[in-house]
């Protein structure tokens, strides 16, 4: 199999160089243009950072990685949140606690991936799906899956509000974790926290990859949370399985195969009535902090309503409109959904869902000339049931890849378990993996030998 792991590995062993893949991947980020998944390329900065890679420095030594243009930053590369006003003043910073991490590991940053504008969809922008290309990759994390499906990076950068990492997993056959809340350091700015909603990591090809990841990047966040503990499941694992009403057949049929594979492993498997009523619940209060949020944000970087599209106007004024009570009150609902999905838990060790309720969505599926706020949340919750909920309550959520549809595009499912239990989800992940055949991907990564 073909990863990041993979690839570090033959650099390490000579059978390929660090100048020599970061030239393959700035080579494919050029041949896949078409695919828009990427927004910025430093071929300069990566480069030098390819030149500076030793083997064995970090467990991803020299292996090239993509920003997101959302999230925390890396030196050298401007975030501009895919908004055209802000990509024209945008200016390099300084590397945030966790590129620092992942540059420790060995990744190398040369460039940043699409996302829709301040990340405000579940598709991306011009980004395209590898494996269907009248399709999205998915959003707000979709340029980065679209350059991971398509080799043109084996990893990168991702982060999750509402669904961000795993319904672009879903979309293009992808593994990636949304980390428990406080796991993963958004220091020192913390402009990506929303209150606790947002997590950053990777997306990649492998379970082993994104543990990797989350092993170089967690711990010793320093605040606003605590660490979570280091949980484990019980030795004969609890599964629910949960399917929303709304969800498709295809969907379904992958969360119910998965369910028996999980079975075939020896884990206890269940089905409950899903979650649905607390998912709107969490839904509700995410739409209240991303809303506040976006006019906080709008205001701060001096955006007027003319430097921004009229569906990001009309939320940013939702935003400015709402009364410091309403979002006192959404803080404490999330509180009180953090604890009922703890409830949820007495029970069962991790709850299997699918991702998407359906395909992935067409790239025009969230119209930003459009001036409905209601009308577009609805369709995001929609494409993506109860996806917040993982969110809200802070609880680690790992999306899979598991079989195809009659269409031959890869279906995602995902599971869920309590905060502090994200190693052992990927070990539970990584078992389910390896009981299934790999995902034909339609590019190799390039520079993989």
């Amino acid at each position: 199999m073909q990863d990041a792991t993979s690839l570090a590995e033959a650099i390490a062993a000579g059978r390929v160089s660090p100048a020599q893949v970061m030239e393959a991947a700035l080579r494919a980020a050029e041949d896949r243009a078409s695919l828009g998944a990427v927004c910025l390329l430093d071929p300069d900065l990566g480069r030098a950072g390819a030149a500076a890679a030793r083997p064995g420095q970090g467990p991803f030594a020299g292996v090239p990685f993509l920003g997101k243009d959302l999230g925390s930053a890396a030196a050298g590369l401007p975030v501009a949140a895919g908004n055209a006003a802000l990509r024209r003043r945008a200016v390099p910073g300084e590397d945030s606690t966790l590129f620092n991490r992942f540059r420790r590991a060995g990744l190398v940053p040369f460039g940043l991936t699409t996302v829709p504008e301040f990340g405000l969809a579940l598709t991306s922008g011009p980004a395209r799906n590898p494996f269907d290309p009248a399709l999205s990759p998915g959003g707000s994390s979709g340029g980065a899956a679209a350059a991971v499906a398509a080799g043109i990076v084996a990893i990168a950068h991702a982060t999750d509000a509402a669904g961000s990492i795993r319904v672009p997993a879903a979309a293009c056959g992808l593994v990636g974790l949304k980390p428990s809340r406080g796991a993963i350091p958004q220091g020192p700015d913390f402009g990506n926290h929303l209150m606790g909603l947002a997590s950053e990591l990777v997306l990649a090809r492998s379970v082993r990859d994104v543990a990797t990841a989350f092993d170089a990047a967690s711990g010793t966040a320093h605040g606003p949370t605590a660490d979570p503990a280091d949980l484990h499941f019980r030795t004969s694992v609890r599964i629910s399985i949960a399917i929303p009403s709304r969800t498709g057949p295809e969907q379904a049929a992958a969360a119910r195969t998965a369910a028996l594979a999980l079975a075939d492993l020896g884990c206890i498997v269940t089905e409950i009535p899903a979650p649905d009523i607390l998912g709107l619940r969490a839904g509700a209060v995410a739409r209240c902090i991303l809303t506040a949020s976006l006019a906080e944000w709008t205001a701060a970087l001096g955006l007027a309503e003319p430097d921004l599209s009229p569906l990001v106007a009309a939320i940013a004024a939702e935003g400015a409109a709402m009364p410091a009570p309403a979002l006192f009150a959404a803080s404490r609902d999330l509180a009180r959904i953090a604890h009922d999905t703890w409830k949820v838990f007495s029970d069962t060790d991790a709850l299997l869902m699918p991702v998407l309720s359906g395909p992935p969505p067409a790239p025009d599926a969230f119209d930003f000339t459009a001036r409905d706020p209601d009308a577009h949340f609805t369709a995001m919750y929609a494409a993506a049931p109860n996806a917040a909920l993982a969110n809200v309550s802070g609880c680690p959520a790992l999306a899979l890849p598991f079989g195809t549809d009659t269409a031959g595009r890869p279906l995602g499912i995902q599971l869920m378990a309590p905060i502090g239990s994200d190693r052992a989800l990927l070990d539970l992940g990584a078992r389910l993996r390896a009981s299934q055949p790999p995902v034909g991907y339609p590019y190799p990564i390039a520079g993989h030998p």
